[in-house]
């Protein structure tokens, strides 16, 4: 395939895929046709492992290594996915740190540890993306391009835990609505809150267990459900600037810590 002839089948860029949640949304779009660019940091071998079954399913797939709390890497990564692929048609950005801290051990430098992972190169991204779009990617007459950001459900049932994660969590809220209004109408811009989706942290699996029950349906959100929504919002050329909720009901019940240390009392 050339690195330049245009694919028939539309790309989506997701960060940190080569693992985890983000694996997971990649395989979903794989297998309901669109070509995937797996962005990985250190994963290299996962991130292989990934295109493997992204392939496998029917689509193309490159694994793209970047650090994305560099700023120059973090510009070049959408150019040299377009340059491989010919376009790029949504950004999904999962990636992410979550370390944690409370008020009491904050400071500046795990804040900006977590905004440079969580906030940052999202912004950048659909920056990068907005030039692409205007330039050869899309001229505005066709569908607009689409960025899905991975938030929290922990916005709407906030609590001290996480403290910098959620501060970080909360400007690309703030984000999504701004960049939505800012970039429109070549881009939508959207958001998913995932709830206790899964092990994180020093969780066990037993206590990942009951936290996943802690909700009204009596479950959180799977990969699967993640996943399905993030493709929603890219197949819904209506939604900007709005964040889907998809956490069995969490953010309904207010919790007066994080989700892993009332598990640990259950």
């Amino acid at each position: 395939m050339s690195e330049q002839t245009p694919l028939s089948r539309p790309v989506v860029l997701v960060t940190g895929a080569a693992r985890r949640l983000g694996r997971a949304i990649a395989l979903d779009l794989a297998q309901h046709g669109y070509d995937v660019a797996v962005h990985y940091r250190h994963s290299a071998a996962e991130a292989l492992s990934t295109v493997a079954e992204l392939q496998a399913a029917g689509a193309q797939a490159r694994a793209f290594a970047a650090d994305l709390s560099n700023e120059a890497a973090c510009r070049a990564l959408v150019p040299a996915v377009a340059a491989h692929f010919g376009r790029v048609d949504a950004v999904v950005n999962s990636a992410s740190t979550f370390e944690y801290d409370d008020p009491a051990s904050f400071g500046v430098a795990s804040m900006e540890v977590h905004w440079r992972a969580n906030t940052a190169p999202a912004v950048l991204l659909a920056q990068a993306l907005y030039a692409h779009r205007g330039d050869g990617g899309g001229d505005g007459t066709g569908p607009a391009g689409c960025v899905v950001n991975l938030i929290d459900q922990k916005l709407w049932n906030p609590n001290p835990d996480y403290f910098s994660y959620t501060l970080s969590k909360a400007a690309l809220q703030a984000a999504t609505v701004m960049l939505a209004q800012a970039l429109a109408p070549r881009l939508r811009v959207c958001g998913v809150a995932p709830g206790v989706t899964l092990v994180s942290g020093p969780m066990s699996a037993s206590e990942f267990a009951a936290a996943h029950r802690m909700t009204p349906l009596q479950r959180s959100s799977t990969p699967d459900d993640i996943a399905r929504a993030v493709r929603f919002l890219i197949e819904s050329p209506a939604i900007t600037g709005t964040t889907l909720l998809v956490d069995g009901g969490q953010h309904l019940s207010a919790q007066p810590r994080d989700v892993l240390y009332l598990a640990k009392n259950s």
